[in-house]
């Protein structure tokens, strides 16, 4: 399972031009799942992403967690993460999940996510999604699990 973070002071997501998620200070994920992710890689990067330090403490460290602040998650299934971009000028999705078993792991890190996070907004599997961020820092990760 791989996780693009960046940490916002805002975000949202548009579908069918209305705002569906959105969020302030906090973390925007891209999602991206690939054939072999189980609810166990999505309980991992979940609390890797809850839990990871991204946020300034008073002496300008970065030593707090998105729990610390209690801040935003906003999360994007996000399949293009997962290409193979080594050979050629056209990307390879081979180790992308199929639509059904990614849908269900979306689904389930969602879920996951709003029962252990107080603030998480989130996009519509598969829907065509316009994201709109203003990106602090920037500060940027890739995680996964």
């Amino acid at each position: 399972m791989l996780g693009l973070i960046q940490r916002v002071s805002s975000a949202s997501v548009e579908i069918d031009k209305q705002i569906h998620g959105q969020i302030d200070q906090g973390l925007l994920l891209l999602l991206g799942i690939q054939k072999t992710d189980s609810r166990e890689n999505a309980d991992k990067l979940l609390h890797k992403i809850l839990n990871y330090r991204m946020f300034s403490d008073a002496n300008g460290k970065m030593n707090l967690s998105l729990k610390d602040i209690n801040g935003g998650l906003l999360v994007i299934s996000q399949f293009t993460l997962a290409a193979d971009t080594n050979k050629g000028l056209r990307p390879s999705f081979s180790s992308a999940a199929p639509p059904d078993q990614a849908e269900a792991l979306y689904n389930y890190f969602l879920s996951s996510a709003k029962a252990q996070h107080s603030k998480v907004g989130n996009g519509i599997f598969a829907a065509d999604m316009k994201v709109s961020l203003c990106n602090d820092g920037p500060v940027t990760f890739n995680l996964s699990c």
